[in-house]
C-alpha cells in the first residue's frame, strides 16, 4: 500500500487535499488514521447512535425549513424590446456537500435542510467520527442517509474531487476549523464554496448604562465556541454615528442591538452576518431555534457577503430569446461593438 511522502508529524493542509486529490479512498483512510485515529482501511459511513433530542432538532429544522422556503427568488421574464425576450429562472444544484464540525447537530440542520428545501438532489454530509454517531441520528431523524464519518480537511477534499466512495459534489458548505477553512479555500479553484467561515465574531453594541450582565451574557456565549472567538462592546453615547462607524470597521459575524436604541439602529447596519434586536433576541436563539441561518460571514467578509440562504443551493439561468424582427434591430449595436472590438466573427453573426 503506497504511503504520501510527507511525514504524519509534519503535514500541511495543501499536501493533505493533493494526497486526497490523487490516491482517493486510501488517502481518506489514511489522514483518518493519522489524525482522528479511526482503524478503518476505507472511508466509513457515520453510524447513529445514541439520544438525541428529537423535539428540539424537529422544531429547529422546522423553523429553518420555513424561513428558507420563504426566501425563493422569482423566476423572471422581460421583453426588453420589441422581440427581444430575457428570461432568468433559478435551478437548484445537483449534488452539495454538507461538512458539520464534531457533534454540531445545529450546522447540520443549518445547511442540510435549506439545501433540501432548494431541491438539491443529493446531499453529501462528512462530520469527523468524534461525535458522528449524534450527527448521524439527527441526520437519520431528518431523513439524510448519505452521512461519513470523515472530518478535516481529507473530507473538503473528498467531497471536492470525490473517491471511489464518496461522491465528488458541485458546491461544498458548512462551518469548520482552521484546516477546514483552509481546504475549502484550496478547493475553491475546482468547485463552489459558501464562504471560508472563520473564528465566531460578536460585537454588542448597547447603550450606556444598559444592564451589564445581559451584556456579558452575550459575550460568554460566543467566546464558548473557542479561544481564538472574538467579542467586542461598543458603547453607545450621543454619537451614534461614530459608534455605527466602529462597527462598520469589525463587519462582524453577529451583532447584538441592546439598549432603547436598538430598533433605531438595526435598519442603518449593513456589513453584519446576522443583526439581533433587543434584550429578547440573543445570539444563541439564532444558533439553534429563530430558523435564522448561523453559517455566517466572519473576518471582515460580512463587508461584501451575507449568510446562508436558500439562494446558496440555487443558481440562475438566463434564457435568451431573440425574433427575426428582434436581431435586425439589434444589429446595428452588435456591429458597432463587434467593429470597436475588433470581433468580426461577431459581427458577422448580426446578419442571418
Amino acid at each position: 500500500m503506497s504511503r504520501p511522502t510527507t511525514s504524519p508529524q509534519s503535514f500541511s493542509v495543501e499536501e493533505i487535499v493533493k494526497d486526497v486529490r490523487q490516491r482517493g479512498d486510501e488517502a481518506v483512510a489514511y489522514w483518518s488514521r493519522v489524525l482522528d485515529h479511526t482503524t478503518s482501511a476505507m472511508p466509513e459511513r457515520a453510524t447513529p447512535y445514541g439520544d438525541v433530542p428529537t423535539a428540539a432538532i424537529l422544531a429547529a429544522a422546522d423553523a429553518v425549513a420555513r424561513w428558507h422556503r420563504a426566501q425563493r427568488p422569482a423566476d423572471i421574464e422581460l421583453e426588453v424590446s420589441p422581440g427581444v425576450i430575457l428570461q432568468r429562472r433559478w435551478a437548484p444544484l445537483r449534488r452539495v456537500g454538507v461538512y458539520v464540525p464534531s457533534g454540531l447537530v445545529s450546522s447540520l440542520i443549518m445547511t442540510a435542510v435549506p439545501a433540501r428545501e432548494a431541491g438539491v438532489e443529493q446531499i453529501v454530509i462528512c462530520t469527523p467520527p468524534r461525535g458522528a454517531a449524534a450527527v448521524a441520528a439527527a441526520a437519520a431523524l431528518l431523513g439524510f442517509a448519505d452521512v461519513w464519518a470523515v472530518g478535516g480537511a481529507h473530507a473538503i477534499a473528498a467531497m471536492a474531487f470525490g473517491t471511489d466512495s464518496i461522491p465528488a459534489v458541485d458546491k461544498i458548505v458548512g462551518p469548520g476549523g482552521g484546516a477546514v477553512n483552509a481546504a475549502k479555500l484550496l478547493v475553491s479553484r475546482d468547485v463552489a464554496i459558501d464562504l471560508p467561515a472563520g473564528p465566531s465574531e460578536v460585537v454588542v453594541v448597547a447603550d450606556r448604562g444598559f444592564d451589564e450582565r445581559i451584556v456579558r451574557q452575550e459575550l460568554d456565549a460566543q467566546m464558548e465556541h473557542g479561544p481564538d472567538s472574538r467579542a467586542h462592546v461598543i458603547w453607545v453615547d450621543d454619537d451614534v454615528d461614530a459608534a455605527l462607524a466602529e462597527l462598520e470597521t469589525w463587519a462582524p459575524e453577529h451583532v447584538a442591538l441592546l439598549g432603547e436604541r436598538a430598533e433605531s439602529l438595526a435598519p442603518r447596519i449593513r456589513c453584519a452576518g446576522a443583526v439581533f434586536v433587543g434584550p429578547f433576541a440573543p445570539v444563541p436563539a439564532g444558533d439553534y431555534a429563530t430558523g435564522g441561518n448561523h453559517v455566517l460571514p466572519t473576518g471582515r467578509w460580512a463587508r461584501a457577503t451575507g449568510g446562508l440562504g436558500l439562494e446558496s443551493f440555487l443558481k440562475p439561468v438566463t434564457i435568451q430569446r431573440v425574433s427575426q424582427d428582434g436581431l435586425a434591430r439589434l444589429a446595428p449595436t452588435i456591429e458597432a461593438l463587434a467593429d470597436l472590438e475588433g470581433m468580426p466573427a461577431h459581427k458577422a453573426t448580426a446578419r442571418r
